[in-house]
């Protein structure tokens, strides 16, 4: 009997994707949602389009590589579109996709929930390593 590739068995099993499989595709998508700077991203671009510098600014701290890594990332599982403008200099626009947008309940969610919890955080983990020998 040939190998078959994970997609192959879903689909004759009849079965949805499982992240818990260490083979199942949500899994990476998991990973690259689950990213400091998707989730920052993806809240920043919540008011509508905006450019690469503006989002550089919003995001403090985040090198030109990474944002730049982030957004391609983005666009490629269409979360994000990027539009260019011919002008001097070139104008380029980030933007929510549909999908990206559908994203942003959770993503919202999450960012409060640690900005509403950090001082219980911080307790604890301070408590934690208080106790450890």
């Amino acid at each position: 009997m040939p190998t078959r590739t994970a997609a192959q068995q879903r689909a004759d099993a009849g079965v949805a994707y499982d992240a818990y499989l260490a083979e199942c595709p949500a899994r990476h998508l998991l990973d690259r949602i689950a990213d400091k700077w998707v989730s920052l991203a993806i809240t920043a671009l919540a008011d509508g389009p905006q450019r690469y510098g503006e989002l550089r600014r919003r995001l403090a701290s985040v090198s030109q590589k990474m944002l730049t890594q982030t957004l391609r990332n983005l666009e490629r599982d269409g979360l994000v579109t990027r539009t260019v403008t011919p002008s001097v200099p070139v104008r380029v626009d980030y933007e929510l996709t549909d999908l990206g947008r559908s994203l942003l309940p959770v993503m919202h969610a999450i960012k409060s929930w640690a900005e509403l919890h950090m001082d219980e955080v911080h307790t604890a983990r301070t408590r934690y390593d208080t106790d450890r020998p």
